[in-house]
């Protein structure tokens, strides 16, 4: 059984016990989080397809740890002008672990 569900622009696939890497999430290490935008869920071949989420499903997941994400280097020149800037960013991203889907 898999969901795919939208965080934060993004849309993951996920399943039961999957780790993944979201965008910061409003909760605390150590507290449970839902999300109620489900958007597909599929149970062993039954797949229902939400418009634009599936109604009553959800995914129920463990705020494992809040960390930032790799530095990213934004560079920025005009030629024979003399001027160049380097910018740097690291976004900040919450740890879950998926406990259940329900559907």
């Amino acid at each position: 059984m898999y969901a795919v569900l939208e965080t934060g622009g993004k849309q993951y696939r996920v399943t039961a016990g999957d780790t993944l890497e979201i965008e910061r999430l409003a909760a605390e290490p150590g507290q449970t989080f839902t999300f109620d935008r489900v958007l597909l869920v599929n149970r062993e071949g039954q797949v229902s397809v939400g418009q634009p989420v599936v109604a009553g499903a959800s995914v129920v997941a463990d705020v494992v740890a809040h960390i930032r994400g790799d530095k990213k280097i934004a560079f920025k020149m005009k030629r024979r002008k003399g001027y160049h800037r380097t910018v740097g960013h690291r976004q900040e991203l919450t740890v879950v672990k998926v406990k259940e889907i329900n559907a």
